[in-house]
């Protein structure tokens, strides 16, 4: 995996993490939401980031992580909090957890070409 693609997956996988440590700073008309699921997308998102870059020599690994992610989040909600963290289950969150990971996804397709095609001379 080259240099800038590594970067890229630190960088947004703790973007992520930021946004997550940060949702309670938020104060607009989304705020009710950004609270009850907000923690859960950027959660999501972070992880991805973090699973793709260990994926990153499997044969698929957008899918391997985007799965893996997946599994994690869920399986944290389903669990609740893995009975170590305090976790509030909603339904709404496994929608969430989704959505992070989609998101994520999103973000790598889009903007793969930009970090991992070789720069120009």
């Amino acid at each position: 995996m080259p240099q800038r693609a590594r970067i890229r997956n630190v960088a947004l996988a703790l973007l992520g993490a930021a946004l997550l440590a940060r949702k309670h700073s938020y104060h607009g008309p989304l705020e009710g939401a950004v609270l009850a699921w907000g923690g859960n997308v950027a959660a999501s998102f972070a992880l991805y980031f973090a699973a793709v870059h260990a994926t990153a020599r499997w044969r698929r690994p957008r899918l391997a992580a985007a799965g893996l992610t997946l599994a994690a989040v869920e399986a944290f909600e389903l669990t609740n909090g893995f009975g170590v963290m305090a976790n509030v289950y909603d339904p709404l969150d496994l929608v969430a957890n989704a959505a992070g990971v989609a998101l994520a996804l999103l973000v790598d397709l889009l903007t793969t070409r930009a970090f991992l095609s070789p720069r120009p001379a």
